[in-house]
């Protein structure tokens, strides 16, 4: 594992905090990227490890995966609202992603999920990084 300084690691992933009041309005049906999900992504991109973000894995379902990376048929979801009784949580919701994950994992995909706050404390990427690297 390479290993960095903290001001090294933030030039390299662009840490900085989005300009206050420069959100634009949601899209009826558009999901728009959670400040977790910029974090994951610029993390990824400063590793060089190849994604694609909302990226429909089903060919007749509309799921989409919060992360795909290229290649390695490796599906990574951000889960929010865990502790706030969000979708992911409540019984419809829960029995949705079930139904959902286990689509993808039988279609050949491994499904990792991370909450946000794995992804803000840097856990995520580290396990990312490490699973990554094991596959060679």
């Amino acid at each position: 594992m390479t290993s960095y300084s903290i001001a090294e690691y933030k030039r390299m992933i662009g840490a900085s905090k989005p300009k206050q009041g420069s959100k634009r309005p949601k899209v009826k049906g558009e999901k728009v990227p959670n400040e977790f999900e910029a974090k994951l992504a610029r993390e990824l991109r400063a590793l060089k490890i190849e994604f694609e973000q909302e990226f429909q894995f089903h060919p007749s379902r509309k799921w989409r995966a919060d992360f795909h990376l290229v290649g390695k048929k490796i599906l990574i979801e951000v889960e929010g609202g865990i502790w706030s009784g969000g979708r992911h949580t409540r019984g419809k919701g829960y029995i949705g992603d079930m139904e959902k994950y286990n689509s993808a994992t039988m279609m050949g995909y491994q499904v990792i999920r991370f909450s946000t706050e794995q992804v803000k404390s840097g856990k995520a990427i580290e396990q990312i990084e490490e699973m990554v690297g094991d596959l060679g």
